[in-house]
């Protein structure tokens, strides 16, 4: 019995190591990397953050995958011995309720996210704890699991507290888990690429935008939820100036791919081109 547990917590430390390498991986290559001069005009923050940066957020985020495995397998463990709500087959609630209890893991985990973070923010908390996380001005994906080892404990804890409170089939979970992960990555990415007038439409407001969270790791003391708007809304704890910044932003995208269309031209052509002299990054 104890072979098997301990074949279940390198399983889970398997699975959960490379959904993180996986998404933060690409997503750095891609726009940190590969397409970096493509993307530098959607860069929220205008500069790249240096190699100890980005060393810093990858050890802590290997603490992180090690106590989330470790979690994890417990909980596992205690759906296997019947005290989760875990369930079996799909059919047995029917594929209605099996997206319900995906969008309600989403509603519990967000409201539990700012309430947590919130508290986290509390003096003595964010001094010990959560101020390793806000070490990351700048935010790379790697900053996703980047937590000191008690809060990365507290942002675990949505997983055995979803399994104690929800019925749900195994995999309804693991899709939950895939969401969230890309939504934190999409969070710690540090260019924007919702279009124009996201942020401010009567619908969409109510998603967050990579923008809203890299204002939080950069002004600390605002903008606090994770997928959904609503709690920064409703306890007036979104920055006065998010939308003017997204707004911004985007505005900076657009400019930046006239100049490049612009340049791209000039080049065909043989023309000078007279538009703005601004400098693309270098690495």
């Amino acid at each position: 019995m104890q072979a098997l547990y301990s074949y279940d917590t390198l399983n889970v430390l398997f699975n959960i190591s490379i959904r993180y390498l996986l998404f933060t991986g690409l997503f750095y290559l891609f726009f940190y990397v590969w397409k970096n001069k493509k993307y530098w005009y959607s860069k929220i923050q205008q500069k790249y953050p240096d190699k100890q940066h980005i060393f810093r957020e990858i050890k802590y985020s290997f603490f992180t995958v090690l106590i989330f495995g470790l979690i994890i397998t417990l909980t596992i463990i205690a759906g296997a011995k019947g005290l989760t709500l875990v369930y079996a087959p799909i059919n047995k609630y029917g594929y209605v309720y099996y997206f319900i209890s995906i969008l309600l893991m989403i509603l519990l985990h967000d409201t539990y996210f700012y309430w947590t973070h919130r508290l986290m923010h509390w003096k003595p908390l964010f001094k010990y704890v959560h101020k390793t996380h806000h070490l990351s001005i700048n935010p790379t994906p790697f900053a996703a699991y980047a937590f000191h080892p008690l809060e990365a404990v507290v942002e675990v804890s949505i997983i055995p507290l979803i399994s104690f409170t929800i019925p749900h089939h195994a995999s309804a979970i693991v899709v939950f888990g895939f969401y969230s992960l890309l939504l934190n990555v999409a969070g710690h990415l540090g260019y924007e690429l919702f279009p124009k007038g996201f942020a401010s439409h009567k619908i969409f407001k109510w998603h967050n935008t990579s923008t809203h969270h890299n204002m939080h790791h950069r002004l600390v003391k605002c903008n606090y939820g994770l997928y959904l708007n609503f709690w920064d809304r409703i306890m007036h704890t979104n920055h006065p100036e998010y939308e003017d910044s997204f707004n911004r932003i985007v505005e900076q995208r657009e400019e930046g791919k006239i100049i490049r269309d612009q340049l791209k031209e000039s080049k065909k052509t043989g023309l000078t081109f007279a538009g703005r002299d601004e400098a693309l990054p270098e690495l």
